[in-house]
């Protein structure tokens, strides 16, 4: 079964996809080179270069294995939690938001209306740069007077969504189509 992006569990199913790829794609690069090494009796062949250009392809699944490797998703506690106190609001899981400068993981966003949130887990994501990083995005995108916030502090964000929720709750479902554009955006800056 496939984990659609934004989904819980997404991070560590990319990292078992990355991984298989990259064993399969070197096992096909290691056997055209014995392949070839057995059929002519010497590395200077077609075949050598063959497997050298074959190599590019399994370098790139290897890079990014190794780039989602130390990142996890959501605890599954926190996810059925998510879920029971925020039933109305559009909540992005298991996102790794990548920019110019560095890679961001958050474990999950919540979007509701021209409000958006998120909490991410790993201490070394710069949630102000975040913030700022995904409003820039949104306003290039022309979805401007929207409010970003990141949080550290899960106690806080469940705050935050709690009330996005009641808010939500009494708020028309016009907002539904502008939420999906935003997670569509949102997707657009993720691994």
């Amino acid at each position: 079964m496939k984990i659609e992006k934004g989904n819980p569990g997404y991070i560590k199913a990319q990292k078992r996809k990355y991984l298989i790829w990259t064993l399969a794609e070197f096992a096909i690069v290691i056997a055209v080179f014995v392949f070839g090494y057995i059929q002519t009796g010497t590395k200077k062949n077609l075949f050598t270069v063959v497997a050298a250009v074959g190599c590019l392809p399994a370098a790139k699944m290897m890079v990014e294995f190794i780039v989602t490797y130390p990142h996890k998703g959501i605890d599954e506690e926190k996810y059925y939690e998510i879920t029971e106190k925020a039933p109305l609001i559009l909540c992005l899981y298991d996102m790794l938001i990548s920019s110019p400068q560095k890679l961001m993981p958050v474990d999950v966003m919540a979007i509701s209306g021209h409000v958006l949130c998120g909490y991410t887990s790993c201490l070394k994501t710069d949630e102000v740069f975040l913030s700022k990083y995904i409003k820039k995005v949104l306003e290039d995108n022309h979805y401007d007077k929207m409010t970003v916030k990141m949080f550290h502090d899960y106690k806080m964000f469940l705050a935050r969504v709690e009330g996005m929720n009641n808010i939500a709750s009494v708020e028309q479902p016009e907002n539904n189509r502008r939420e999906q554009k935003i997670r569509d955006i949102l997707f657009t800056l993720c691994m």
